[in-house]
């Protein structure tokens, strides 16, 4: 079986390193995959620029150009949302590559049109790594259930118009896919069920699989090696926050966490704890938070990331709305437990007071109590360590995501004749 995954960058991001890691787990397991890309950033010869090469040099202007219809809503919510509308001529290429199946991954950033789904002639699977196929342009609905309609009003757009930006974007959708040949992945729970409730998904095929990591890449080493490679102190328990968008990104809490930290610097914290940040350097004027914070700023290879997690005593991932963040994950194969609120895709990696903590929604004190249950027990925290690997190893390794993959690629494009 021939596979070609479809992303707009092959490592940029968590959802490329997510269907990067697919791509990897695919090919270990005997599949014929390949990636195409129009950001391409790794040297994997399996992965193919769709630009040969000018999606790198102009990929900002062809963004720019892509979002402009935005300028039509200034007061907007400066969250990413996505049109899509500039043509492409990823279906030409992919064709030339003959695949049995293509899997769509995060499409967006001016990479392809709404409009190209269907001419690509080939049966779909597309892994959802937020909800933008199913909304009218925004990437999280937040608290805007108008997806489950037809968009329009759209709150991120301060828009109180229904035939705005989203109304387009969805009926564009609506129009272009009805009736193709398509079956969704989602690595959550949380968004499969999202996705079914859509109006534009409800009567197609949800799929839960989780993403995978490599557990030979991430697993536990030693922490003082890796405090000292780092130049962190080894009489501190250390809190780790990061991602992709780092402490800018406003999907991913940080000010929670914060609030969080100030907490337990007032309530006899301060001189035993100090944050790592990973994703952002130190800004100009720091936030202060009652004890130390170093920060690395980007990360992006393996190597660097789990030397990272190896050096903390607990991941903090105080996230408002996230699918299955590769964050939770990694820590999780490097034997660190995790403190997360309870909402989107984090109950399926953090089962509380297991592996981690699961704070209500948004209450910064109960995060606080949950850092500070998984930090003061050190006999509770091996266990919690111990756990956690315990659950990437059963649930999370790339054979197992692969696997699974290969089986849903062969039920959804396997030939009359049964045979390949």
């Amino acid at each position: 079986m021939k596979v070609v995954l479809l992303n707009s960058s092959d490592t940029e991001g968590g959802a490329a390193r997510a269907a990067y890691r697919l791509h990897q787990g695919l090919q270990g397991i005997g599949v014929s995959s390949q990636m195409l890309v129009k950001n391409k950033k790794s040297g994997a010869p399996k992965v193919i620029c769709s630009q040969n090469g000018i999606g790198n040099k102009f990929d900002k202007i062809i963004s720019t150009i892509s979002n402009s219809p935005l300028r039509l809503y200034p007061e907007r919510n400066r969250g990413i949302f996505s049109p899509e509308w500039l043509p492409d001529s990823l279906a030409a290429q992919v064709a030339k590559i003959k695949p049995d199946i293509i899997n769509l991954h995060w499409v967006c950033g001016g990479y392809m049109q709404v409009e190209s789904v269907p001419k690509f002639n080939t049966p779909l699977v597309w892994t959802l790594h937020d909800m933008w196929p199913f909304t009218g342009g925004c990437h999280y609905s937040e608290e805007c259930d108008r997806y489950t309609k037809s968009c329009g009003s759209c709150p991120q757009l301060h828009s109180t118009k229904e035939s705005d930006l989203s109304r387009w974007v969805w009926q564009r959708k609506a129009k272009a896919w009805k009736n193709i040949d398509l079956t969704l992945v989602s690595p959550s729970a949380w968004l499969a069920k999202c996705a079914s409730s859509s109006s534009l998904f409800k009567d197609y095929r949800v799929e839960v699989i989780p993403n995978g990591i490599d557990i030979q890449k991430y697993k536990p080493i030693n922490s003082q090696w890796a405090r000292e490679i780092l130049n962190l102190p080894k009489d501190k328990q250390i809190v780790l926050f990061g991602g992709a968008g780092g402490t800018g990104d406003r999907w991913k809490g940080f000010n929670l966490l914060v609030l969080a930290l100030q907490s337990l610097s007032k309530s006899g914290w301060k001189d035993r704890i100090e944050l790592l940040v990973f994703g952002s350097s130190q800004p100009e004027n720091p936030i202060e938070l009652g004890f130390k914070t170093h920060y690395l700023g980007k990360l992006a290879d393996d190597i660097s990331l789990a030397t990272v997690y190896a050096a903390a005593d607990i991941f903090v991932a105080p996230s408002v709305i996230d699918n299955l963040p590769n964050t939770v994950m990694e820590a999780f194969a490097c034997g660190i437990p995790s403190a997360a609120f309870n909402i989107g895709g984090m109950p399926d990696l953090i089962e509380h007071c297991s592996n981690g903590y699961l704070a209500q929604p948004y209450d910064s004190e109960d995060l606080a109590r949950g850092i500070a249950w998984v930090l003061e027990d050190p006999e509770r925290h091996q266990k919690l360590c111990r756990s956690a690997r315990r659950k990437v190893e059963e649930k999370f390794t790339l054979e197992v995501q692969a696997r699974e993959y290969k089986k849903l690629y062969e039920e959804v494009c396997l030939p009359a004749n049964g045979v390949y």
